[in-house]
């Protein structure tokens, strides 16, 4: 992967001038010649967006990460991570159409946070609550069998997860998996060090044998 391909991955809100958004026609010739390419790029670095991924450093090629966590590999590891976090809500939940809806939306990944091996699921009662509102709201807000708000939940608590693990043991990968997305607010996080690692080092591995 190129600094081009990688560039075109980023969600366009990140790039900005003055505080708002690059016109989408500026983006996009940006991104198509090499100096555009490094004025965006010094940009991210400028703005405090970016430090570890573009950071030029031996044995360090962003290409490679990028390469290593395509969009796709990151959503799937950063949903199994929200319904992880959400393991005390899920596991708490003992109605019989939430429980249909939950498994349904999230086939094998609703075994994931049943399982006390991976994370024993203990947090303060207030943060049970909050996590299971959180969660009933979602299941509320499809229509008919859509569940789009429940996935999309879990997805952005992923997200968080992996950025406040990746702060501290991959910046770079934090840094990756935030510009992919578009710009959101940081919310609180419930995993510890462990199953966050057993889920990245999971889901590299899978991707590796397949």
């Amino acid at each position: 992967m190129t600094l081009q391909a990688l560039l075109a991955e980023v969600e366009p809100d990140w790039f900005r001038d003055g505080g708002e958004p690059l016109p989408a026609d500026l983006l996009r010739r940006a991104r198509g010649s090499r100096l555009g390419r490094r004025l965006l790029a010094r940009g991210l670095i400028t703005d405090g967006l970016v430090d570890a991924l573009l950071a030029p450093r031996p044995g360090h090629d962003p290409a490679t990460l990028a390469m290593r966590w395509p969009k796709a590999r990151i959503a799937r590891l950063t949903r199994d991570l929200g319904v992880l976090a959400h393991a005390p809500a899920i596991r708490g939940e003992v109605r019989r159409e939430p429980v249909r809806r939950l498994k349904r939306a999230l086939g094998n990944s609703y075994l994931l946070a049943l399982d006390p091996s991976v994370w024993d699921a203990r947090l303060p009662a207030a943060a049970v609550r909050e996590l299971a509102t959180g969660m009933e709201q979602a299941l509320a807000g499809g229509q008919g069998d859509d569940d789009t708000p429940v996935l999309d939940l879990f997805a952005r608590q992923g997200r968080q997860e992996l950025r406040a693990w990746a702060a501290h043991r991959d910046p770079a990968l934090g840094e990756w998996v935030a510009l992919l997305h578009p710009r959101e607010p940081a919310t609180p996080t419930y995993l510890p060090e462990r199953p966050v690692l057993l889920l990245c080092t999971h889901h590299e591995t899978r991707a590796a044998r397949a």
